[in-house]
């Protein structure tokens, strides 16, 4: 069962459902290390290799090993700016499959599908695309083109659902679902009839096995009528997928909770559309220097709407996204960090509407709509605001496991965090350190980025594989 319909589960399904990569003859990769090693088993599918062997000396932007290796069968020389054609054909074995669950709230695509659709992403277009399907070739069927190489969250929501019905997955994914409690039952503690049903199934399972433990995963289906209709579903694996993009991070300061402070890009632009904000409003308070402060800020620029802009880093801070961003590629917040720079409270610049506050933190957010700000020498000021978005990243909501899931982060005294914190997993299987037959993918795993979180499916998936013993020799 994988708890999770985004990018990651649509990948691990994919593996999952048979169709198998193998290097394709008469292909040459750029990096002639991996090229040769490809050649030692050209009959061996990318899936039964030694993935640690295969990866070994990549080079990238991601810190998994894995993830490395399959974005460079797929797209070789990418960050070169290159164009080479993936090194891997797809063959469909349907012998191989393995059968499987797809548990998710939204429609395939997962949280592709609460983001606005006219935004645009950070990845390049290309780079979202999933195995065999290329994304480029998706949008110029429906006579598209990318802007800046890159794509709308509209277009990617839609991408995924397709990939799904043309790849025929739709038969594995229940979407529509919420999952409450994922945990471990000894197989004896499942009633008699459940064991039955599982032994009429395709089961791999023996329940004569003496003290066999399995999970159990409870939850309930929304039906058309909008009742809850709960569920029960046993399996050997559980694939944790969730990503992070279901509870936002909260400053924990006073009056945070009132009403006209938000946690949400939504909220602004519902404002806008029923016109409870506009040009004469006092600003709107923006909290953060992440990319979703500085969307924020470009749709409040582009409604003309004055905008505050308080974050604790240096502007020059290398930590800061911007700072790592080629201007070339991302011209819209190369402008947005040029106005963190040069509008401060201090010094006037060329931009109306906007002020930034480097170095301030909230320390309150008043009745009255007046907010207190303190910068790093200890000054406070206070500024009379209209609305407020704390976009400070978010953190997943992982409250159907035991502890929350505390104890499978790499550090079990804190929470799951995907870029401080993820869980800890065993980096050529993606299966949980703490915890066998538990696996997680995707931001969980700290793998942030559409185009890396295929390596962790394909970790998975060859390991599945090998517990099911559908590898051949």
């Amino acid at each position: 069962v994988f708890l999770g319909n985004g990018p990651s589960g649509i990948c691990l399904s994919y593996l999952l459902s048979g169709y198998t990569p193998y290097f394709k003859r008469d292909c040459l990769h750029p990096h002639p290390i991996l090229q040769r090693k490809l050649e030692e088993a050209p009959d061996v599918s990318i899936l039964d290799q030694d993935l640690e062997y295969l990866s070994e000396g990549l080079e990238g932007r991601s810190h998994s090993p894995v993830a490395l290796l399959f974005d460079t069968l797929l797209r070789p020389d990418t960050d070169f700016g290159g164009t080479a054609e993936s090194v891997l054909t797809w063959w469909h074995e349907t012998d191989r499959a393995i059968p499987h669950l797809v548990l998710g709230r939204n429609p395939p695509g997962g949280a592709w599908h609460s983001i606005e659709g006219s935004m645009i992403t950070l990845s390049r277009g290309e780079w979202m695309g999933l195995p065999d399907l290329q994304f480029k070739d998706w949008l110029r069927q429906k006579r598209r083109g990318l802007r800046n190489n890159r794509a709308t969250a509209e277009d990617i929501a839609q991408y995924y659902q397709h990939y799904v019905m043309k790849k025929g997955l739709q038969k594995n994914f229940r979407c529509g679902t919420v999952v409450t409690s994922v945990r471990k039952v000894s197989a004896e503690s499942i009633s008699n009839h459940a064991q039955k049903d599982l032994q009429k199934s395709d089961s791999l399972w023996n329940f004569s096995e003496e003290n066999m433990e399995v999970f159990q995963v409870d939850g309930f289906m929304k039906t058309f009528k909008g009742d809850k209709e709960p569920f029960s579903v046993y399996a050997e694996n559980v694939v944790l997928a969730t990503g992070t993009y279901d509870s936002p991070t909260w400053l924990g300061v006073k009056g945070e909770n009132l009403s006209y402070v938000h946690h949400q890009l939504s909220a602004l632009e519902e404002a806008v559309k029923n016109n409870s904000i506009g040009i004469t409003s006092d600003p709107v308070l923006i909290v953060g220097a992440g990319l979703t402060a500085a969307d924020a800020i470009l749709f409040a620029h582009h409604c003309n709407i004055p905008v505050i802009h308080v974050f604790r880093r240096r502007v020059s801070d290398p930590g800061l996204i911007f700072n790592q961003l080629p201007k070339m590629m991302y011209p819209e917040y190369h402008k947005v960090h040029q106005m963190m720079k040069e509008q401060s409270a201090a010094c006037a610049g060329p931009y109306e509407c906007y002020v930034s506050l480097p170095e301030h933190h909230v320390l309150s957010f008043g009745k009255d709509k007046k907010c207190i700000f303190q910068d790093k020498n200890g000054y406070q000021k206070v500024y009379k605001i209209s609305m407020a978005l704390v976009l400070t990243g978010s953190n997943p909501n992982l409250s159907f496991l035991p502890n929350n899931g505390i104890d499978l982060a790499v550090d079990s005294d804190q929470p799951v965090n995907p870029k401080r914190n993820p869980i800890d997993v065993d980096p050529f299987t993606y299966e949980c350190t703490q915890e066998k037959g538990l696996y997680a993918l995707g931001p969980l795993a700290g793998d942030n980025f559409v185009r890396f979180v295929q390596g962790g499916a394909l970790a998975a998936a060859s390991s599945l594989l090998k517990k099911a013993n559908k590898n051949p020799p």
